[in-house]
């Protein structure tokens, strides 16, 4: 940890606080590894732009990252076919929980947008596109792999087939897309990846460091490589901001008023522009499939240190 003792602190005491919290969400049941998770875990990391970090609790242990990964994969499309994409998905917010089919049937299977279940799949099916099913997981595991610096990030393989084993919902939604065209690879070819793709495993130090680019206009200041464009980085925590938290995205951006991505893992990725990369995890969510805790921290870190979007 850096020895800034302002946000050094200040993240030292967010993580005391939510130590003592009694009400911690329930794990996500769904998915039969998930529900096996400790809900007393807690890990925060935040990176600045100098690139210091500042950790707290279980800051280093791997956890599935589940819906993160759709952040990332989004950027690999964007990158692959540019705003055609958007051809396939939509841009706005459903309103409904991620693993709705009701708006499916209503729009002709384009998906309301990319971070809800259907829009992430038909975000796959355009990186499975180009790829075999097998080279496309690799590839998406190698860009994590990068953007965190670490090449010690991998795929949960016990996770990956217990989503695949459970995962009729998520069957039901591609093959409902692929009967309009918007799924062009076979389907067991698209949701073999996506499953893989949630099952990746990381800490929050890898995921806030994965993020980096998303913070400072595309690229990555620890290097200066750009990832995207800086606009295309402004388009996609527009969207992490409107959409990033499935049905209950109006109340984060009240609460937190940061783009932010979160996962039934239990993580949530969030980015002040310009100023740092934050993850948390805590596996208990709430009703709307966040992290209940994790959603606590980072309301706390934002008033403490005047980080929102809409002003401080």
């Amino acid at each position: 940890m850096s020895s800034n003792p302002c946000l050094a602190s200040v993240v030292a005491e967010i993580a005391d606080e939510v130590g003592r919290m009694t009400e911690r969400g329930d794990v996500a049941r769904y998915i039969p590894e998930l529900a096996h998770v400790d809900p007393r875990q807690f890990g925060m990391v935040v990176v600045d732009a100098d690139g210091r970090v500042f950790a707290a609790g279980d800051s280093d242990t791997p956890f599935s990252i589940q819906s993160i990964s759709k952040v990332f994969t989004l950027t690999m499309a964007l990158g692959m076919i540019g705003d055609r994409l958007w051809q396939r998905v939509g841009r706005e917010p459903s309103g409904n929980p991620f693993n709705s089919i009701v708006q499916l049937e209503l729009e002709r299977g384009v998906p309301r947008n990319p971070f809800i279940n259907a829009g992430a799949i038909a975000v796959t099916d355009v990186i499975v596109a180009s790829h075999q099913p097998r080279e496309a997981i690799g590839e998406i595991l190698r860009f994590l792999q990068s953007l965190a610096a670490d090449r010690r990030i991998v795929i949960d393989k016990t996770v990956a087939d217990s989503e695949k084993r459970t995962g009729f919902r998520n069957t039901a939604l591609a093959n409902y897309m692929k009967s309009f065209g918007v799924i062009e690879r076979p389907v067991e070819f698209t949701l073999g990846v996506y499953f893989h793709q949630c099952a990746i495993a990381m800490s929050c130090r890898q995921l806030a460091t994965a993020a980096r680019y998303l913070a400072f206009g595309g690229a990555d200041p620890a290097t200066g490589r750009a990832v995207v464009t800086s606009e295309r980085a402004r388009r996609i925590n527009a969207l992490m901001l409107t959409c990033g938290h499935y049905d209950g995205s109006g109340d984060f951006a009240y609460k937190v008023g940061l783009p932010g991505k979160s996962g039934v893992g239990g993580g949530i990725i969030a980015v002040a522009p310009n100023t740092a990369s934050i993850a948390v995890w805590s596996p208990g969510l709430d009703r709307a499939g966040n992290s209940l805790l994790g959603q606590f921290a980072l309301e706390r870190l934002v008033k403490r240190t005047g980080w929102s979007i809409f002003g401080p």
